[in-house]
């Protein structure tokens, strides 16, 4: 059974009740593919349907939360090991390209932006467990689209937030080794992006995909 985690009523009640339901399913409390009930939900964070359902929303814009006529939300189904290989694939076609592009035209504000999502993901690593890699999901997710945004190729953008990879990737298992070698990871490539080199972005990105490749692919043979 899951503890009670009744919210208090922050200014940005919607933001809470968003991170709440956001941290049960990367944590897998809510199972992908189960129902997702309302009213359990309205009782556990003690809050009205109305933040409920704008989070799911929210949830089901990035590809987390279905939603089936007639039948109510429920949880995505999880990656199995094809769809895992193809997403690979395609991010090694796009996202060194993106760094490659980015290195050349990112401001000195983005680069401050990547530096800021860094260090935040590094010191999220001292929090509880769960909270802590939900959160650090959500700031990968936003330094590798800032990257893409950086490209200023508007296709390859939308074509890597369209596949919500991030949200997918870290809701297979829990994995510590995923944070911290990502957190070194993410340094080389701010490194070279901030040296204004688009070549060593570019293996710099294609080291990091292929190292998360092989941490996330252990999630199908354990």
């Amino acid at each position: 059974m899951v503890p009670s985690t009744q919210l208090k009523r922050p200014t940005r009640l919607g933001d809470e009740v968003y991170n709440a339901i956001y941290s049960q399913l990367m944590s897998r409390q809510i199972t992908p593919g189960g129902r997702i009930s309302v009213d359990r939900l309205v009782r556990e964070l003690g809050v009205s349907q109305t933040p409920i359902r704008e989070a799911l929303s929210r949830l089901e814009a990035q590809g987390l939360v279905v939603k089936a006529h007639l039948i109510g939300y429920s949880a995505a189904d999880q990656l199995d090991s094809a769809r895992l290989h193809q997403l690979y694939e395609l991010r090694l076609l796009l996202e060194p390209f993106a760094a490659g592009r980015a290195a050349l035209s990112m401001t000195e504000e983005a680069h401050a932006a990547l530096i800021k999502l860094a260090g935040e993901m590094q010191a999220g690593e001292t929090g509880p467990q769960v909270e802590a890699y939900s959160r650090f999901a959500q700031l990968d997710s936003e330094f590798h689209d800032l990257i893409a945004h950086a490209s200023g190729n508007e296709l390859v953008q939308e074509t890597l937030a369209n596949l919500h990879t991030h949200v997918h990737l870290f809701r297979l298992f829990y994995h510590a080794r995923a944070t911290a070698d990502a957190i070194q990871e993410h340094q080389q490539i701010i490194e070279a992006l901030i040296r204004r080199d688009p070549q060593a972005a570019e293996i710099a990105m294609r080291h990091h995909i292929e190292r998360s490749r092989g941490r996330f692919a252990s999630a199908f043979s354990r």
